[in-house]
């Protein structure tokens, strides 16, 4: 909560702030009305705009007594003095005033109303993806401005070097979801036939599993009830009649260096419950990103936490044991639909990191 955590955006590197009760360099000496201001205006204390990186766009839709929940959980913790540190923004976006004209743009979202013939789950959920949970801020695409593309809520996005998913359609895809699987997959559990959340999605994980099993039911509820968009495969028919021996490279990998614990007769499956890794979303996506973003940058552990840990193999494989890696997996889990653009996105990866 002490802050100083960075974010890396398109527009440059912004910095969390501290938000423990600290009266000098946190929130201490903010009032509930300042509190709530800034939860749903974006505006600070002393008057000066946030960035919409701060999600007030989503919060805005909180109730009120959530608000008031939320203030008084921050101000009841230890206080911290940690002053902030300095954005390094590119320009013209490091000029605080213009984000008034964002908001004026942008801002106008309001609190969410039930839907009369809809469940009181499905409600429930409906608020804590669109409110608190701000789901769409990952999950949606964005326009040239860094704001949520009308109409194309929770169509899928990126974060930080990653694919955040579409989130329509989920229980109509040919690797479906149930509302067992999603429930599990929020509270940080490894799912067979999906897998586990990684990259930025692990510390929500983590903290979606101190939720009430309740409300995960009732945002898997909300999301299951989503519909999906049409589309089109590209059938590629040298990759679905490849002879086993194209993929002998990967497949000497994959038993050397991942069988152990995601083979099918693998005794470190029964740890953590590894899955088998054919059906994974993220093999099954229509980019390799995820897939090598996990190979490269592991799962850590976190200390207290539920979850498996997962090595990671940035500095044991080279690109080329990575391309043939994730060219033989992708074969077994999507035959009909290779990766393509395997070195280049791996080098851009890479350049990321560095």
């Amino acid at each position: 909560m002490a802050g100083g955590l960075p974010l890396r955006t398109p527009f440059g590197t912004l910095y969390s702030t501290n938000i423990t009760a600290d009266p000098q360099t946190g929130i201490g000496q903010w009032s509930l009305p300042a509190f709530e201001r800034a939860m749903r205006e974006g505006i600070s204390r002393d008057g000066h705009f946030l960035y919409p990186a701060f999600p007030y766009v989503h919060y805005r839709r909180m109730t009120a007594d959530d608000i008031a929940d939320a203030y008084a959980y921050l101000m009841s913790g230890p206080a911290v003095n940690s002053p902030a540190m300095q954005n390094n923004m590119n320009f013209p976006m490091n000029i605080r005033p213009l984000v008034s004209f964002w908001n004026l743009l942008f801002l106008h979202a309001k609190p969410l109303t039930p839907v009369a013939r809809q469940s009181e789950a499905w409600n429930r959920g409906r608020y804590l993806v669109q409110g608190p949970g701000h789901c769409a801020g990952c999950h949606s695409p964005l326009n040239l401005l860094g704001a949520q593309k009308s109409g194309e809520s929770l169509a899928g996005g990126s974060v930080e070097g990653w694919q955040a998913p579409s989130l329509l359609g989920m229980a109509r895809r040919a690797n479906a979801w149930s509302t067992e699987q999603l429930v599990r997959y929020l509270r940080a559990e490894v799912v067979e036939g999906h897998g586990t959340a990684a990259g930025p999605m692990r510390a929500v994980s983590l903290s979606l599993a101190r939720m009430p099993v309740a409300d995960a039911e009732a945002i898997a509820e909300y999301l299951l009830s989503l519909p999906g968009r049409a589309v089109i495969r590209e059938i590629h028919p040298d990759a679905a009649s490849a002879e086993p021996t194209a993929q002998a490279n990967g497949a000497l990998l994959f038993a050397s260096a991942c069988a152990g614990c995601h083979g099918a007769a693998a005794p470190m499956r029964e740890i953590d419950g590894r899955p088998t890794l054919n059906r994974t979303s993220a093999l099954q996506a229509s980019s390799a990103r995820n897939f090598l973003k996990t190979v490269l940058d592991g799962i850590p552990a976190t200390p207290g936490m539920p979850g498996p840990v997962m090595p990671p193999f940035a500095a044991s494989l080279d690109n080329a044991q990575l391309s043939a890696l994730a060219s033989y997996l992708r074969h077994q889990a999507s035959p009909d639909q290779p990766w393509t653009d395997l070195s280049a996105t791996l080098e851009a990866i890479r350049q990321e990191t560095k």
